[in-house]
């Protein structure tokens, strides 16, 4: 349920409408836009009247959202959020360019990744260091000894770093390095990890899971923002069809379509959608021109020599012609490549 209020509505008279929907036992979220102040009603309302609120001084219209999801829709939050990351933002006029290799295999290489990412136009710095991995044989990731790698390379290049985590086992260790938590498609629904992500402040990327229809994906983003972390971005990653061509298909439609639902932002993952380093630029074009708001590359020196991921990683100098295609596609948008200021240290 949201309560629009009128827009000479006094600060008190917001303050009562507050405390009328903690007396019902519901959750608020306070929404004050430059138009409009929005007061979320956030819980089970299907048997509180709309009366209720309607009578209250200040009140302008109470509407129930209709949606299953009601922090994340549109209906709710007119506006597109926009919010910082260190540096840049994201969910505005800018687009960001998440880059880096699967998984952090050593210091050197990260290292270069990250300066190479950086002066190609990269606004943040990703690396996995935990990997749910298919095969229990497979690589698994360096651990912390990884986070510390990343850390000293956003030391060298300004990037803020994007991690994936994939257990609350890990989050206390992980909060202390990391700018952004990443919640690969397998943990899409684990909703315990949502939850405890939720009370963090820390801005949360998203993956759509391998079968995931858009509004389960919302659902889920629903738990992080229940819980008050507000910084929530997208992604579209790809789904499981019968095609084989590729690794997954991409679902271009789910980016329009999620800007229509919700005000959340929407990075694509070319590099997971199309599982061959041939097609990530073009795909990446294509999901600018669609309006996400950003990119996760997979980019690594030796792609031939990736422990995990090789085959859709793109090499250095690849990436910085992508990112200049895309930076053009972006411009012709009205938008243009978000970028961070500290220079590369080497």
């Amino acid at each position: 349920m949201m309560i629009i209020m009128k827009a000479n509505a006094t600060p008190q008279e917001v303050d009562t409408v507050i405390a009328s929907i903690k007396s019902a036992g519901l959750n608020v979220h306070l929404s004050q836009g430059v138009e409009a102040t929005i007061i979320g009603a956030i819980g089970e309302t299907h048997n509180i009247p709309l009366e209720r609120f309607e009578s209250l001084e200040g009140v302008d219209l109470v509407q129930r959202i209709t949606q299953p999801y009601k922090l994340a829709s549109r209906q709710f939050h007119p506006e597109n959020s926009v919010f910082n990351i260190d540096g840049f933002t994201v969910g505005g006029d800018e687009v960001a360019v998440i880059a880096g290799p699967c998984s952090v295999e050593s210091r050197n290489q990260i290292i270069e990744t990250a300066i190479a990412v950086k002066e190609a136009g990269a606004s943040a710095l990703r690396g996995g260091v935990f990997k749910p991995r298919t095969s229990p044989y497979a690589f698994q990731g360096l651990g912390e000894e990884g986070l510390e790698y990343l850390a000293e390379a956003r030391e060298k290049t300004g990037l803020p770093i994007v991690v994936e985590i994939m257990s609350q086992v890990q989050l206390d260790m992980m909060v202390k390095y990391v700018d952004v938590f990443q919640i690969g498609a397998r943990n899409m629904q684990n909703f315990n990890l949502l939850r405890a992500i939720g009370e963090t402040q820390t801005a949360v990327l998203l993956k759509r899971g391998l079968s995931a229809t858009i509004e389960e994906l919302l659902m889920s983003a629903e738990y992080i923002l229940s819980g008050g972390n507000q910084r929530v971005m997208l992604c579209e990653r790809g789904i499981r069809t019968f095609e084989t061509s590729t690794r997954n298909t991409t679902d271009i439609n789910a980016i329009p379509v999620l800007k229509h639902h919700t005000h959340l932002p929407v990075i694509l993952d070319p590099s997971h959608s199309t599982g061959f380093a041939n097609y990530v630029a073009a795909v990446a074009r294509a999901g600018i021109a669609a309006g996400a708001d950003g990119l996760i590359v997979e980019v690594h020196p030796d792609p031939a020599c990736a422990v995990s991921d090789g085959k859709q990683s793109l090499k250095p100098e690849a990436f910085a012609a992508m990112v200049k295609q895309v930076g053009q596609i972006a411009q012709i948008m009205g938008r243009s490549l978000a970028t961070v200021g500290t220079q590369v240290h080497r």
